[in-house]
């Protein structure tokens, strides 16, 4: 993935533009399922980082399975060729019907309340599902992400299990996993092993358990030098806990993991054109032809982004504040580094392949941009540019007086 590359598919396809790399997300895909030695693993990948059907294509071809958080993202993967027993529908404060659909899609199901536990066992005592659990432990880049707290919206609280043991006995519930997911951006491995002693004490409640799964929210690195998750040094330290509570227990679990972050955010690549070179009496403003409609992470989390002048990479070095066209205040960094930026060079961001064009917007009535995926080093287009049509499609005209 060069300069080159990324410019001819922005001269083809035109600016913004968010580009993928295929060899490393297959990379990625190795380095996580080679980290850990256990006898049964399975991997789920988080679809809402990146929903693109041919980016799920590819997952699919490596073996991997599908984490959905919705049921629209579960019809996504069945539309992607995933069949339903390799997709585990996580959601979150969803109604019933939505369940009832995905119990009649025939996909794995994990349940994050009493109420739905006590529907299931009333209604359908026989589907066996997942309980997701609330370990109460804060971790995670920041408040926003970190989802396993006790103040946390997400799963049944750890010292409600009580409660899932008398639901799942009085109903005779087929309870096949048990799921934990704290936060993300986690750096300490520790953290994971912290989770997954508490997970186990909740496995050995229930004999029908025969698959644990712990999530994801492994940190990436955002720039060089930056803290990372050690997949290495995780893998083998986890690896060991799993399986000395598969010894004890003397039986085999399948553990399970759903990372996206981890797959594709280094994968993937957002570039725009610069429309403006503003010069205040503070400061230069690089005003790009994006914003937060397109790439919200820095203004949404205070998301880090390295960004390049991949059209100047050899300029002079200057300090800008870089700037979207949107009709609010969307910085998207400030006081950087960056190469003398002109009129019409291309800036490219990097990490932009874990919640950038998912989380893209119709904001300002701006279609969102096109998608391409270098697959062999050849550039295919995998979503076209939207088109005011698109965003104007789905109003209806009311025949009223005005």
């Amino acid at each position: 993935m060069d300069n080159a590359t990324i410019t001819a598919a922005v001269k083809e396809f035109d600016s913004p533009l968010y580009v993928y790399d295929s060899s490393k997300i297959r990379d990625n895909y190795k380095q996580f399922t080679e980290a850990f030695k256990v006898e049964k693993l399975k991997v789920h990948y988080a679809c809402k980082a990146l929903n693109n059907l041919t980016i799920l294509r590819l997952f699919k071809s490596m073996g991997s399975g599908l984490d959905c958080v919705s049921i629209n993202e579960v019809q996504i993967g069945l539309k992607a060729g995933f069949s339903a027993e390799d997709i585990l529908f996580t959601p979150n404060n969803v109604s019933i019907e939505e369940y009832e659909e995905a119990i009649k899609l025939g996909v794995a199901i994990n349940v994050d309340n009493l109420t739905t536990l006590e529907h299931f066992g009333m209604n359908h005592p026989n589907v066996p599902i997942y309980i997701r659990i609330n370990p109460h432990l804060m971790a995670g880049g920041n408040q926003k992400i970190s989802v396993g707290h006790i103040d946390s919206k997400f799963g049944i609280s750890i010292h409600q299990v009580p409660h899932i043991e008398r639901i799942a006995k009085k109903f005779d519930i087929n309870i096949k996993g048990v799921h934990v997911h704290t936060g993300s951006d986690i750096l300490d491995p520790e953290i994971f092993v912290k989770a997954a002693e508490l997970v186990f004490s909740v496995v050995e409640k229930f004999e029908s358990v025969t698959h644990i799964d712990f999530g994801s929210g492994f940190k990436v690195a955002y720039k060089d030098g930056d803290l990372h998750t050690d997949m290495e040094a995780l893998g083998s330290k986890f690896s060991q806990s799993f399986n000395e509570f598969c010894q004890r227990q003397g039986k085999t679990y399948t553990l399970e993991f759903e990372p996206g972050k981890f797959m594709v955010s280094n994968a993937g690549f957002f570039v725009a054109k610069t429309n403006v070179v503003k010069q205040t009496t503070s400061c230069t403003f690089i005003g790009l032809d994006t914003g937060f409609n397109h790439l919200i992470r820095p203004m949404f989390y205070n998301a880090h982004h390295e960004i390049e002048n991949i059209t100047n990479p050899t300029g002079d070095k200057k300090v800008y504040n870089v700037v979207g066209y949107i009709c609010e205040t969307d910085t998207f960094a400030m006081d950087r580094i960056i190469p003398e930026v002109r009129k019409g060079d291309l800036l490219m961001f990097r990490n932009a392949g874990a919640y950038c064009a998912t989380m893209a917007s119709n904001y300002n009535s701006r279609p969102r941009p096109a998608e391409v995926l270098i697959h062999d080093g050849k550039v295919h287009l995998i979503k076209r540019r939207e088109t005011l049509e698109d965003i104007l499609a789905t109003q209806v005209e009311a025949e009223i007086e005005i």
